[in-house]
Order: structure tokens, then C-alpha cells, then sequence
């Protein structure tokens, strides 16, 4: 395809039909500090593509790799190993694709890899029905809201202190343009969740409760009453995973009464990567499958009464009924999503349970060592492969020295919440399968001399 750029008369044109009067004008819900008023410093107006190719490598290497140094960052965010069998499927030309296939007749494949998808997340959430994912775990959360609203006919969401801060505001972000009224609070440096301020905040406008497990500091709490409180007033409990490696140690949230389920699927089969592409994970309850957002795979048979697979209940969809469609969700993470099942189908539920196990088990190591650094207090009272420290002195600073030194030492809770100060001290600290003694070691070393 050739590159025709427009002409000032075009860009007119279009301006005029849309009734804009400059291409200023389209950008002016994007804060003024987001905004580009000058040239990046260090690239230059133009190069050749060996240069551009050296300057971004020049730029590349100033980054700290997590794999060569001890890495304790967590957050939503986890480094788990991802077999090499892994990326090698995933690479392969039938699969290499982020779209679900419309054309079911050339695309069984796919489909019956969304399908076990579909079985592998239910069964994790202890749901009775998983979509074809999402785009990521904070976009899946708002959708849950979203969903909540209209099964309930009610504008009120009850989001916990736990939530992680990015999905709080996603969540705000989007109630700005549905009117939903957002009830929220920044965490506390406590050793148990807030369930009892929640309790208190369920009423007869409450659309849905939304908590995190385990939470942005780690903490584990049963959400059973909860759910039982959400019901009893006709809301519905939404579940938010980031670390879905949990679920093989503890309890799914739908078999204690979670009426919609959704996470973050990047630490099963898909690496870091700068932060995405991530993969949302939602399930629910089957009678709520007609208000599910995303796509849904199907099982039927064809004309010759063989098995196979298409998508399903398209009318939730952007492409049909658009103006009844229940999200704007028009793709999933179909590579991820395939990234995701294959290390699930590689690990199987033994295998899950003992990633959880060694997960659990090296972050136990890791509290009761970092415990004994003077300066540094151990918040939780249950976790499983992330706690939060509170620390004597700043953990921002801390955290960017201990980086200066060559070890990310987690998530300081001052870089989630800026504008609460009383949780200036703690660090959020997540330990896998891939982080070492001699990771602790170094940590609790550099955290001695730091605090000092």
C-alpha cells in the first residue's frame, strides 16, 4: 500500500464534516501536561534507519533488565518462568493472530484453543462461565462494574481500599461518562482488609462491592461475607485476581459467592514486556451470561454432526445490535490468550498447586528474613507470594536506591498513592518461583546498610 499524505484541503474537508475547527480541537480531553509542546530530547529531526536503530539501542541499554538483577517488583505485574515450548506455539502461523476469527469454517483451531481457554479460567475463578478474554485486568474490572449496573438497574459501585490504584482509576475514568457514583477510599497500613467498612457501605443503591484478592498490599481475607451481605440487598460481589498463580494455593473467589470474576492473566504464560499486551480475564455466574461483555466461543456441530466450535450470543458484540452491544470490547487478546492455556495445559492442576506451593514457599523465606532488618516492620498477617513492608524511612527512597545499588526491591506504596502520605513508609515486596536466596540475601543486605 502506497503512502498518500493528506493535503491541507483534505484535512479541511474532514475538519468541517466533523465540525472541528482545528486538529487541536480533537485532543482536548488530553491533559495539557500529557501534551507534547516541544521536540523529544535526543531525537533528531531525521536519520537514517542504522542510526535510528543505534540511538534506540543506545537508549534500550540504559534499562535494568528484571532477569539480571534481584527483582522483587509486583504490583499487578509478576515475573514468573514461561517455558520456551511457550513462545515457540504461540509463533506459529496458525496461532500467530491477537484477533478471535470471525470465519469459523478456516479457524477451528483457534476457536477450540478459546474454548479450553474459556474452561481453563472458569474452573481457576470457580465460575460457571469465562469469556474469550479482554484486553487487560483493569479494563475487565471496569466491565464488571458496567455489567453489575445493568444486571441491577443500580448506579453505586463499593470499590475496597485494596484495589489496586490503576484500576480505581480506570474505573473513574470510565464512570465519568456513565454517571456511575464510585465509593472509594486509599488503603490503610493495617494488617487485615477493610470487609468491615465495606459491610458498612452496602445499601439498597449498591450495584456491586468490588474487592482484590489477595489485595494491592497483599492481604487475604474470606469473601463469603461479603457476598452474603452484597445479596441480601440485591448487589452482586465482583472478585478482582492480578496474580491468578494464587488460585492454586487458595480458595477461588466464586466458590465463596463471587457473583463475577475477573484478573489479570499475564503471570501464566506471558512475560512482562514493558507492561503489556496483558491479557483480561472475566467469568460469571451462568445465569449472567447474556450481560457478559467480550466474546464467548462456543461448542456446536456441523452439518455432518461433527464437533465444532464458533463464537456465540454475538448480540452482547459491537458488530451486531451495536446500539444494545454491552461494551465497546472489540477484540481479546488472542495471543495471550493462547500463551495463557498452553502454560496452563503445560503446568495442569498438580502443576499449578505446586507453582503456588514454591511461590508461597519462598516468599515465607523472604518476610521472615527481610523481618529481621532492623527498620523494617512485616504488615500482613496472611499472604501468599507478596507482602508490604513498613519501612523507617521513605520507601520511594528507598526503593530508588536500592535500584541505584542494582536491585528493584519492590513497589513503594508512595509511587501507587502520591497523595497519601501516611503510606509513605511501605513497600510492596512479590517474590516468585524465579527469585533466588541469593536474591534475599542481597536484598536484606542492601536494606541494612540503607536504613541504617
Amino acid at each position: 500500500m502506497r503512502y498518500l499524505p493528506l493535503t491541507d484541503a483534505d484535512r479541511s474537508a474532514m475538519l468541517t464534516v466533523i465540525g472541528a475547527p482545528s486538529i487541536e480541537a480533537l485532543f482536548v480531553d488530553v491533559p495539557a501536561e500529557a501534551q507534547l509542546t516541544q521536540k523529544i530530547e535526543g531525537l533528531p529531526d531525521h536519520a537514517s534507519e542504522l542510526a535510528v536503530e543505534r540511538h534506540m539501542g543506545k537508549l534500550a541499554r540504559q534499562n535494568m533488565v528484571a532477569g539480571d538483577v534481584p527483582f522483587f517488583l509486583g504490583a499487578g505485574a509478576y515475573r514468573h518462568h514461561v517455558p520456551a515450548s511457550v513462545d515457540h506455539l504461540i509463533q506459529r502461523g496458525e496461532f500467530l493472530t491477537a484477533y478471535t476469527p470471525y470465519q469459523p469454517e478456516i479457524a477451528q483451531g483457534t476457536l477450540q484453543v478459546l474454548f479450553e481457554f474459556q474452561t481453563q479460567v472458569a474452573r481457576l475463578f470457580g465460575c460457571d462461565v469465562a469469556n474469550a478474554s479482554m484486553y487487560d485486568g483493569s479494563t475487565a474490572c471496569w466491565e464488571a462494574i458496567g455489567m453489575a449496573r445493568r444486571i441491577t438497574k443500580r448506579g453505586k459501585a463499593i470499590l475496597s481500599s485494596g484495589l489496586h490504584p490503576h484500576y480505581v482509576s480506570v474505573a473513574k475514568t470510565m464512570a465519568k461518562f456513565t454517571g456511575d457514583q464510585l465509593v472509594y477510599n486509599a488503603p490503610e497500613l493495617v494488617p487485615e482488609m477493610d470487609d468491615q467498612t465495606l459491610l458498612a457501605g452496602i445499601d439498597k443503591d449498591t450495584s456491586c462491592v468490588v474487592v482484590q484478592y489477595p489485595d494491592i498490599l497483599g492481604r487475604i481475607s474470606d469473601l463469603s461475607g461479603l457476598a452474603e451481605r452484597a445479596h441480601e440487598v440485591g448487589a452482586l460481589l465482583v472478585a478482582v485476581v492480578t496474580e491468578p498463580v494464587a488460585l492454586g494455593a487458595i480458595a477461588p473467589p466464586g466458590d465463596m459467592g463471587a457473583d463475577i470474576v475477573v484478573g489479570e492473566g499475564q503471570s501464566i504464560g506471558v512475560g512482562l514486556q514493558f507492561g503489556g499486551p496483558y491479557l483480561g480475564l472475566f467469568a460469571c455466574k451462568q445465569k449472567y451470561v447474556r450481560q457478559m461483555p467480550g466474546r464467548l466461543c462456543g461448542e456446536t456441530v456441523d452439518a455432518e454432526g461433527k464437533r465444532g466450535f464458533v463464537l456465540t450470543l454475538s448480540t452482547r458484540e459491537q458488530h451486531i445490535r451495536r446500539e444494545k452491544a454491552t461494551s465497546n470490547i472489540c477484540t481479546n487478546s488472542g495471543l495471550c490468550a493462547l500463551a495463557f492455556s498452553i502454560h496452563m495445559t503445560l503446568l495442569g492442576e498438580k502443576g499449578l498447586n505446586d507453582l503456588a506451593a514454591l511461590n508461597h514457599g519462598r516468599a515465607v523465606q523472604a518476610a521472615e528474613a527481610l523481618e529481621q532488618v532492623p527498620g523494617v516492620r512485616l504488615l500482613n498477617g496472611s499472604f501468599f507470594n507478596e507482602f508490604t513492608l513498613v519501612l523507617e524511612k521513605d520507601a520511594r527512597e528507598v526503593a530508588r536506591t536500592l535500584a541505584d545499588r542494582g536491585i528493584l526491591g519492590g513497589v513503594s506504596l508512595g509511587r501507587l498513592f502520591p497523595d497519601a502520605g501516611d503510606l509513605s513508609g511501605g513497600l510492596v515486596v512479590a517474590v516468585t518461583e524465579t527469585t533466588t536466596e541469593e536474591d534475599i540475601d542481597a536484598l536484606c543486605a542492601a536494606l541494612k546498610e540503607i536504613l541504617a
